[in-house]
């Protein structure tokens, strides 16, 4: 199977060597996203909640650049520099997702690019 290159203007440009997302065959293997707003690519300022939010805005749109949506996300890996966020996380997130949900870790770090307090990346299958 050939590999595209994902790649949309409505998420932050790559900061670094990789790819938005590459896709092979139906199944999608989008990169880490933190709270940069695309439009400037700078992070989002205020609290965690809105930053949040920014990441899983940033997946939305690479998702729907590949052909899917977040529905369509079986493994979401979230990074926190702070576990005691994991609780916050979870409500937003069901603001984004639907049952059934994807597996998910959620792993403490030291710490995140650009200092950022979270990071997802996702694996998607589309058609399911």
């Amino acid at each position: 199977m050939a590999r595209e290159i994902i790649h949309t203007s409505n998420a932050p440009e790559a900061i670094g060597t990789y790819s938005q997302a590459v896709k092979i065959g139906d199944i999608v293997y989008m990169s880490g996203q933190i709270p940069l707003v695309p439009e400037t690519m700078t992070v989002l300022e205020g609290d965690f909640s809105a930053q949040v939010r920014q990441v899983f805005d940033n997946l939305t749109a690479v998702a729907e650049a590949a052909g899917g949506n977040l529905q369509d996300i079986v493994k979401l890996n979230i990074f926190l520099t702070d576990l005691s966020h994991f609780g916050t996380v979870n409500e937003i997130m069901a603001e984004y997702f639907q049952q059934p949900y994807p597996a998910r870790a959620a792993i403490g770090v030291a710490s995140l690019p650009k200092e950022v307090p979270v990071e997802m990346d996702a694996v998607m299958h589309l058609g399911a």
